[in-house]
C-alpha cells in the first residue's frame, strides 16, 4: 500500500496530507488559498493520486507560508509513499499544452533534491495569486521528496495558462516516475543499489 499521512504543524501553518499513490484521482482540498488548491487539483488528477491536504495558514499575512509549506509537507509524504523505491520506473516526463502555453517537467526520484525551474510568467499575479509562489511551492516539495525536477514553460502569454501547463505537466510525470515497472520488481533502479 503505497499511501502516507504527514502532519505538520508550525507558528505559521497547520497541514495535515493523506496520499495514496495508486489512486483514482480523488481530492480534498483546502489550503485557504483557491488558485493554489485549483493547481493541486491538477496534481490529483493529472497524476491519478488520491489526495487530502487541509491547511490552516496565515494567510492574513501572505499566502508564502501556506504554499511553501504545502509543498514541504506533500513532499514528506511523497517520500513516505514511495518507501525504498523498489521497482519504480524513478524517472517521468511530460509535456502538456494548454492553448498557446506550453511546459515540460522532467523528474527523476533519485534522492538528490534540485530544482531547476525555468518559468517566465507573463504577469505577477494570477488573480491574487503571486506567481513567485509556484516555484516555492516547488523547492519545498522537492527538499522533502529528494527528487530532482526540471521545470520549463516552452511558451505561452497567458499567466494562468503557464501556471496550469507547468503543474499538469508535473503530475503526468509524477505518474510516470512512481509507476511500478514489473519488469523490475523488487529492484531498486539505480547501479548504486539505493536512491
Amino acid at each position: 500500500m503505497r499511501q502516507a499521512e504527514v502532519t505538520r504543524n508550525t507558528l505559521e501553518t497547520k497541514i495535515s496530507v493523506r496520499i495514496d499513490l495508486d489512486g483514482t484521482g480523488k481530492g480534498r482540498l483546502d489550503t485557504g488559498v483557491p488558485f493554489f488548491d485549483h493547481m493541486l487539483d491538477q496534481i490529483v488528477r493529472h497524476g491519478l493520486i488520491d489526495l487530502d491536504i487541509h491547511c490552516e495558514g496565515d494567510t492574513h499575512i501572505d499566502d508564502h507560508h501556506t504554499v511553501e509549506d504545502v509543498g514541504i509537507t506533500l513532499g514528506q509524504a511523497f517520500a513516505k509513499a514511495l518507501g525504498d523505491k523498489k521497482g519504480l520506473r524513478r524517472y517521468g516526463h511530460a509535456y502538456v499544452p494548454l492553448d498557446e502555453a506550453l511546459s515540460r517537467v522532467v523528474v527523476d526520484f533519485s534522492g538528490r533534491p534540485g530544482l531547476h525551474y525555468f518559468v517566465d510568467y507573463t504577469r505577477a499575479r494570477i488573480g491574487n495569486f503571486d506567481v513567485d509562489l509556484a516555484r516555492e511551492f516547488f523547492q519545498g516539495f522537492v527538499n522533502h521528496a529528494g527528487v530532482t525536477l526540471h521545470i520549463d514553460n516552452l511558451r505561452g502569454d497567458n499567466a494562468h495558462h503557464q501556471c496550469e501547463t507547468v503543474f499538469k505537466a508535473f503530475a503526468r510525470a509524477l505518474r510516470m516516475a512512481a509507476e511500478v515497472d514489473e519488469r523490475a520488481a523488487g529492484t531498486i533502479p539505480s547501479t548504486k543499489g539505493a536512491l
